[in-house]
Parts: C-alpha cells; structure tokens; sequence
C-alpha cells in the first residue's frame, strides 16, 4: 500500500462524526472570514495612502497580506470540501492544491525578506534607501513566486506526462500526494522543503541577532525592537513549519493512527491560520504609521 492510499484508508476509517465535523468546519471559516476581513482593512488602507507605495517595507507587507488571503481561501475551501463533497476531480483538486502550495510557500519567503529588509534598515540605515527601492523590491516579489512555482510546476508536468487522461477525470480525496501520486514528487518535496527550512532559519537567526545587538548598542528603544523580533519569529517559525509539516505528521499517524485526521486539523490550524493572524498585529496594530490610517478604514 503506498502513501496516498494509506491516508486515504485512515480518513475512512477514522472519519468524524457530524458534530465534531461541523464544530471543526465553523472553527475554520468562522477564523478565515474573521482574519480576511481585518486583512482587507489593510489593504484597502495600502491603497488609499501613497506614503505606503514608496516604502519596500510596506509593499512586502501589503504582498504578505494579499498572499495570505489567497491562501486563507483557497485551503478553506479544500478543508470545507473535504467534508461536504469529500471526493473531487483530480484537475480541480490540482488547481486548488497548485495555488494553496503557492501562496503556503510565498509566506516564509516573504517574511524572511523583510527580515533582511529590517537588518538593512536597522544595521545600514545609511545605505537603506539605496538597496532597498521599490524596484528591487518588485522583483524580489517576482522572484518568490518563481522560486514558489519552481517548487510545485514540475510536480504538474510530471504527472501529466505519466498519468493517463482518465486519471485527471477521476474522483480522489484532495491531497497533495492523490493529486501528484508519483513517488519521485514526495522525495522532491521532502528535499525541497529541508533547503527551504534551512534557508529560512539561517535568516531568521543571523538578521535578528544582528538587529538584537545593534539596537541595544545604538541605544535604541530596545524593548519594542525586542518585542516586535519575538512576535516576527514566532510567525516566521509557525510559517516555515510548513517544511517540516508532512514528515511530523508521517510521523504522528505511525505512533497515533486512531488520531490522525485531528493532528491533521491541529497542523491545519497552527501551520495555515494562526500565522496569518498575525500579520494584521504585528504590522497593522503596532506599527505607529499604519495604525493611524487604519483606524479610519477598518470599519468600512
């Protein structure tokens, strides 16, 4: 039995019950239109204020909000199907998983860009305006999503090149693993996502021990630097817990069989959800200049 088929088999044989069910179902939607909603405050404040067009800080962060509200909706709609019509065509399940597999691995790029963003600025203020332009900036948010569908695009050729036609028409549960069956494609992730998450935790580490020590030596408001780093890992290390996702949960479904499709929720919740409500805290609410125009379009 492969990997695909043996998840399959635990879904079935460990499925919810209606309540439990529905009460996961309203804790999903109820946590996506909740955080959507304040999202769109932010960037309908974006837009309506030019001093944020020229600032790389605030156009990574407008990206970051956009791309969590693409991811936001497209996994709650494969969450909310999973229940309701629970098996799909396989090209749906394709489009879906190829956009939720975007927008999950544009989040910890763009956060440890504004990590090195924040360094510079903090480390080289002299230098800041030179090497972070909105330009730059652009193409930096062209390279992550080159960088993104590098990581998921081959995965879709080669399983049209492998799969017969009547494959794509046919009915699967939506996973990753039943819409790219292929087991090359689940080595190719694992490898992918061990240089991502050693990639990203190298930034993290070296930009916010550096950003630590310069603020405390150049006398600078070190508790808000400090408070604001805590909260800015704490969502950079939720977000890259998408690497390491799948084999924590190959692991939990060996040990905890009976439990599996709740550690799944759980890795839903944690991985997915609670670091895009962050976001708006961390950017819309603590930051002095965003919060003063927030305030006017939050309740529109």
């Amino acid at each position: 039995m492969n990997v695909s088929s043996a998840n399959v088999t635990l879904v079935l044989q460990y499925r919810d019950s209606f309540s439990k069910a529905m009460t996961k179902n309203v804790i999903v939607v109820v946590l996506g239109i909740s955080i959507n909603y304040i999202n769109a405050g932010l960037i309908r404040t974006f837009c309506k204020h030019q001093i944020f067009y020229t600032n790389p800080r605030y156009i990574l962060f407008f990206h970051l909000v956009v791309n969590d509200m693409i991811q936001l909706t497209v996994t709650i709609i494969m969450f909310v199907l999973s229940y309701t019509v629970y098996k799909m065509k396989v090209y749906f399940c394709c489009i879906l998983v190829v956009l939720a597999v975007f927008a999950s691995e544009n989040t910890p790029l763009n956060l440890a860009c504004m990590a090195v963003e924040c360094y510079i600025a903090v480390c080289f203020p002299l230098r800041h305006m030179q090497i972070c332009t909105v330009r730059r900036t652009l193409m930096l948010i062209g390279f992550m999503w080159s960088t993104s569908m590098m990581t998921v695009l081959p995965d879709l050729f080669l399983t049209l090149a492998t799969e017969p036609l009547d494959f794509f028409h046919s009915k699967v549960f939506c996973l990753r693993q039943n819409a790219f069956p292929n087991p090359l494609i689940m080595k190719k992730r694992d490898i992918t996502y061990s240089v991502f998450l050693v990639t990203v935790l190298i930034t993290i580490f070296y930009t916010y021990f550096n950003i630590l020590f310069t603020a405390k030596k150049a006398s600078i408001d070190a508790k808000k630097a400090r408070d604001t780093i805590v909260l800015h890992g704490f969502q950079l290390l939720l977000c890259i817990s998408t690497y390491a996702g799948p084999q924590v949960l190959n692991v939990l479904k060996q040990f905890f069989p009976e439990n599996y499709i709740d550690h799944v929720f759980a890795s839903y919740i944690i991985v997915q959800i609670l670091p895009r409500s962050i976001s708006p805290i961390l950017y819309g609410i603590r930051d002095k200049t965003f919060r003063i125009h927030l305030k006017s379009h939050l309740w529109c």
